[in-house]
């Protein structure tokens, strides 16, 4: 289920944001390896700062893309063992039971990943002399991104029950 359209405004302009950021993350990675490899195959050198920005670019925009996928409710889950093994309302309370599980999850990796961007923060890159950190800070900083929108998508499915999933094919729609 698409949760964007239930947003309040602010976590929507926060969901446009990301996406314009992945989609003009996503180009700049294609034109940086099309343009390099171009250099590098007609030209005979490369730029060598455009491995680092890549490298940048991909690992950011993979932890950012997951704040996307979490505002479109686009994760897969596969509800069809539990919507055999329990009633409704069952299903209902292992779904807010993963659902808090994930926002666990979610704070250790934020820890985790504000742990080591703090201690990789004095490193610096080989080319471009960026703190190494800041490559790690895509992980704290894509996860937090990630937990505002589950904790909304999570509040919003409390307050609105869903339909199973075998009568909607994208994963069950809120009962309105």
């Amino acid at each position: 289920m698409d949760y964007r359209n239930h947003y309040p405004a602010v976590l929507r302009w926060l969901s446009t944001l990301i996406d314009v950021s992945l989609a003009l993350g996503g180009f700049a990675i294609v034109a940086l390896v099309f343009c390099n490899a171009s250099l590098r195959g007609f030209a005979g050198f490369d730029l060598a700062w455009s491995l680092e920005v890549t490298s940048f670019l991909l690992l950011w925009s993979t932890f950012i893309g997951c704040a996307a996928a979490v505002a479109r409710g686009a994760h897969m889950r596969v509800t069809e063992i539990a919507e055999g093994l329990f009633p409704k309302t069952g299903q209902r309370v292992l779904s807010i039971a993963i659902d808090l599980i994930i926002v666990v999850l979610l704070v250790s990796l934020i820890w985790t990943g504000f742990s080591i961007s703090a201690h990789t923060w004095a490193q610096k890159t080989t080319v471009l002399y960026w703190p190494v950190g800041l490559l790690y800070a895509s992980m704290p900083v894509g996860m937090a991104f990630t937990l505002i929108f589950h904790l909304y998508n999570l509040y919003f499915d409390i307050r609105n029950p869903v339909l199973p999933h075998s009568a909607h094919s994208d994963g069950g729609e809120a009962v309105q």
